[in-house]
């Protein structure tokens, strides 16, 4: 039976991509975690997820007190990034955030794991396997998204304005050796 909250996302682009080592969040639990910025224009893929979180809320109706609550009354994980983000890597895109406290899984085209941390980074263009699930926890109700495992599909410009050496530094050439005088 195929599980009806699991999504594989179409190409999307990774945003604080926490997804080597996990990280901490204002002092809770550390986790890997991972923002996937989805284009508006693939509507495959967000049909896909807006179809899991149905199921999510459908299977967790135990979480909400055995009735189905209203969506709109809900924490969902399919945000808008015109709207909640003031960047433009998350122009005409929406995005969903999701962690795990396992290490997913991270694979070139080929399915071969990556072991190079620098080949998958922040504005890396990538597929996803993530899973939606209900909470409930201290009043707050919601789907929260899991994160499952990495395919990195190409390289992208990275986020976050972080350079490479390459382009902070020139080759120290033999003749330049003079500054250690």
């Amino acid at each position: 039976m195929r599980n009806k909250t699991k999504v594989v996302t179409g190409v999307v682009r990774l945003s604080y991509a926490h997804v080597w080592e996990p990280h901490s969040v204002q002092g809770g639990k550390e986790k890997y975690s991972v923002s996937l910025i989805i284009p508006k224009s693939d509507t495959k893929t967000i049909e896909k997820i807006e179809n899991a979180i149905d199921a999510a809320i459908e299977e967790g109706i135990g979480r909400f007190g055995g009735k189905k609550p209203k969506k709109a009354a809900l924490k969902l994980p399919l945000r808008d990034g015109d709207v909640e983000k003031d960047d433009a890597a998350y122009k005409d895109s929406y995005f969903v955030n999701a962690n795990s406290i396992t290490a997913p899984q991270i694979v070139d085209g080929n399915v071969e794991p990556i072991l190079d941390r620098s080949e998958v980074y922040s504005g890396v263009y990538a597929r996803v396997s993530i899973s939606f699930y209900a909470f409930n926890v201290n009043g707050n109700k919601g789907v929260a998204c899991g994160l499952g495992n990495i395919q990195k599909v190409k390289d992208g410009e990275p986020l976050g304005g972080r350079s490479s050496a390459a382009d902070d530094f020139e080759s120290l050439e033999d003749d330049d050796d003079d500054f250690l005088s």
